[in-house]
């Protein structure tokens, strides 16, 4: 597991603007919990195809969320801008999305974080709040 890793609401604040990641969602539901990012093919594949593109990709966290300790399922943001006159863009969803809009890969959840949503969380970026969180936890 990487070390340390940024919510990716907070990667849209730091960024001040929209951004893209991956969830990677292993079929059943049941599954999630014997999920492990390591051994996923699909991600591995995808990750792949991001390095031999030029993707900049970086592990992330999903949306914070002080009252869920939810599993980290291998979630990736992509330091591509979510903008459809850029050609990085297009490739990028062209890869990951079929022309109407469905998922090309099994178990991957391509998402955009628009910023007004990641600015909800904005008191999460004051110094000390994940500290106090884990002392109140």
């Amino acid at each position: 597991m990487p070390g340390l890793i940024e919510h990716i609401d907070a990667i849209a604040r730091k960024k001040k603007r929209a951004v893209l990641y991956l969830e990677f969602h292993p079929r059943p539901f049941k599954e999630w919990r014997n999920y492990e990012y390591r051994d996923d093919p699909t991600r591995a594949a995808v990750l792949s195809w991001f390095d031999a593109h030029g993707v900049p990709w970086t592990a992330c966290g999903p949306f914070a969320d002080p009252c869920v300790m939810a599993p980290w399922l291998g979630q990736v943001y992509i330091d591509v801008p979510y903008d459809e006159s850029l050609p990085e863009y297009r490739a990028l969803r062209d890869y990951l999305e079929h022309p109407d809009g469905t998922i090309r890969h099994e178990g991957v959840r391509f998402y955009a974080m628009p910023l007004d949503y990641a600015m909800q969380n904005a008191e999460h970026d004051e110094p000390g709040f994940w500290e106090r969180w884990a002392e109140n936890f």
